[in-house]
């Protein structure tokens, strides 16, 4: 955020509060594109004020307030949305997803992240067997526990065989275990003969054939490769399923992304930039960059610095280096085996990379989930900082479990920050088993962070490791409880609804340097907002993960709009390919609200517009199943 912009947002909000009643105004007020009115609009302001309405002008929230406050500022090409005392929140911002990756698959995947039953995720793998046409797989790509289905269990091989013979299956658990039926192996040529790949195993049976089963020890790269070579989508569906994939984030709330690194790097960017320059983009995106070369990765960072050119673009823009600055220097988090050590050469790497990016002014993000890799790693930022100060780049660390309290110290006196995911609401059960009850009890110690003083953002890690879904995550850091609904984390370092959504926002909004310009809805901030489907606030803890958002502003314009909101949605986007499990997935969530539709003949007397009633005439409606419950396209009585 430079100068020029802070002064401008300051200036927008002074110019904002000049026209609310009680001040001394000059001339007419500013019009206003859009007014929401009539809602709950939890500001999340210093004061967390709660108003009821918000208005809108040139991407910007010009005003917030009672209706009677914003309604100065409507005039004749002012869109009035009445809320229905909904409850409106700021456009949630997850600090740390894997965005470009998750959408140049999106259309290729089943997803599992809200299904409870194994029954039920079985089915709709047979169901798209039978849609996906020869040479294309059916795949699921993480996203999922097999604690949160009623068996508490995985699949098993028999089962994805009996999916289909013929149809390659795939299924991705975290980045720990990849499931093949045999039409995959056979596809993936993986024979008796294959030979064990770097890091990894395929597990074979008696006979030595591969069963199937692929396993990381410890390397994600084993289980990631196969889903690499499985056939992936040509330029144009590229295009459409990553805007495909921003359609869903709006769906849930999400207006920001802090993406932690692509697997193309420049190639995949260069896609977003094109979104960019298109105008497609509906959720704002910061990137990091990371090498996938081990050995070279100063030589990809230094080329890339001299290519790439950081911007404060508030749409889209590369923000710095990250998550994996060096794989001597990464810890990679799967719980079901032991910590893994740095390797020798892990301070070296780490420190000649840190050096580049504090000498060129970028900032960075390092992946290390275990304290034992945090401490060695904060070492080498003390060593540079007395030569070279980090002050000069924002830096933070990626998920930080079992950090301990005399590293978070170290963090904040360095002046970096930490951003926290749900991982553990996913993977909760295999870290108890690993490291114990007195250990999960803090993992991750976000309660400990915030009282240290140290910056916070919350995310999810999606789309392999965890759901994308910001509900799921909010639940957990509330609750505790994992997605099977085993308790976890103590009370110490659990949060309230308000801090959980804070984090959400405001919190995230520091860690792509935005602070000044969202997070909260007040004037001069960007319009980014998100009216829910059910109130956060109050609904049982258990029910936070099923939110959605109803009605989503990104910049002022409106990016998602169901239910009593429908006529106000942008212009519907075709699925690409029409084969696409996203897009029966759309077609599902269309029919939550419309496929429901029923009518039913009564007699409701209600009065019309001419002051007619429709008395005791037997007469029908049709109707839409919504979130706030029924409610009447119209009435077919003929009294009007």
């Amino acid at each position: 955020m430079d100068r020029r912009q802070l002064l401008q947002g300051a200036a927008t909000g002074v110019a904002a509060a000049m026209w609310l009643p009680g001040c001394a105004n000059l001339g007419s007020p500013p019009e206003a594109d859009l007014i929401l009115r009539g809602g709950r609009v939890h500001t999340l302001d210093a004061r967390n004020r709660v108003v009821s309405s918000i208005a809108v002008r040139e991407g910007k929230v010009l005003a917030v307030g009672s209706d009677a406050e914003t309604a100065v500022f409507q005039g004749p090409r002012t869109k009035v949305v009445e809320l229905a005392q909904h409850v409106v929140v700021p456009g949630l911002n997850d600090s740390h997803m894997h965005l470009i990756n998750g959408g140049l698959q999106y259309n290729l995947e089943v997803r599992w992240d809200d299904v409870e039953s194994l029954a039920d995720a079985l089915r709709m793998l047979r169901e798209q067997a039978q849609r996906t046409p020869p040479g294309q797989w059916v795949r699921v790509l993480g996203g999922w526990s097999e604690f949160q289905f009623a068996e508490k269990r995985m699949p098993t091989i028999e089962e994805l065989n009996a999916v289909s013979r013929d149809v390659p299956v795939m299924v991705l658990h975290f980045y720990d275990t990849a499931l093949l039926n045999k039409a995959a192996v056979r596809a993936l040529g993986y024979t008796k003969d294959t030979p064990q790949p770097a890091g990894g195993e395929i597990v074979r049976d008696a006979l030595g054939n591969p069963t199937g089963v692929i396993l990381a020890k410890p390397s994600m790269f084993s289980v990631y490769s196969a889903m690499r070579r499985a056939p992936q989508l040509d330029p144009g569906a590229r295009v459409n399923s990553m805007r495909q994939f921003m359609r869903e984030l709006n769906r849930v709330g999400i207006t920001s992304v802090g993406d932690g690194g692509a697997d193309n790097n420049l190639a995949d960017y260069a896609l977003m930039s094109g979104l960019a320059r298109d105008k497609h983009m509906t959720v704002r995106v910061a990137c990091s960059m990371f090498s996938f070369s081990p050995g070279k990765e100063y030589e990809d960072f230094a080329s890339w610095i001299s290519q790439v050119k950081l911007t404060d673009d508030p749409i889209y823009k590369i923000r710095g280096a990250g998550e994996i600055l060096t794989f001597s220097a990464f810890d990679s988090a799967n719980f079901l085996l032991p910590r893994p050590d740095l390797r020798p050469t892990a301070e070296a790497d780490f420190e000649k990379v840190i050096r580049l990016f504090v000498e060129h002014g970028w900032p960075f993000q390092f992946h290390a989930s275990y304290d034992e890799s945090i401490t060695p790693l904060l070492g080498v930022l003390e060593r540079v900082q007395h030569s070279a100060p980090l002050d000069r780049v924002r830096w933070f660390v990626d998920h930080a479990e079992t950090i301990s309290p005399r590293n978070i110290d170290r963090v904040r006196a360095l002046g970096g920050g930490i951003a926290v995911q749900n991982r553990m609401s996913f993977q909760g059960e295999s870290f108890l088993r690993r490291y114990g009850p007195k250990v999960a009890d803090r993992a991750p110690p976000v309660g400990e962070m915030l009282r240290a003083g140290v910056p916070v953002g919350l995310g999810t890690d999606a789309t392999r490791i965890a759901s994308y879904n910001p509900w799921i995550s909010l639940q957990w850091f509330v609750t505790g409880r994992t997605a099977g609904g085993m308790p976890l984390v103590g009370a110490a370092n659990r949060l309230d609804r308000q801090q959980a959504l804070r984090l959400y926002t405001v919190g995230s909004a520091w860690f792509s340097g935005d602070e000044a310009v969202k997070g909260s809805l007040e004037p001069g901030k960007f319009a980014d907002l998100a009216v829910l489907s059910a109130d956060y606030f109050s609904v049982p803890e258990d029910q936070i993960r099923k939110i959605e958002s109803v009605l989503t502003l990104m910049n002022g314009q409106v990016v998602h709009a169901k239910g009593p909101y429908r006529s106000i949605a942008p212009p519907a986007l075709p699925v690409d390919p029409a084969w696409s499990p996203a897009a029966v997935a759309k077609n599902e969530e269309e029919g939550r609200y419309l496929g429901k539709s029923m009518r039913g003949s009564h007699s409701c007397g209600h009065t019309h517009a001419s002051g007619d009633t429709c008395g005791g005439h037997t007469h029908s409606h049709n109707w839409i199943q919504g979130d706030a419950g029924l409610w009447s396209l119209s009435c077919s009585c003929m009294v009007v």
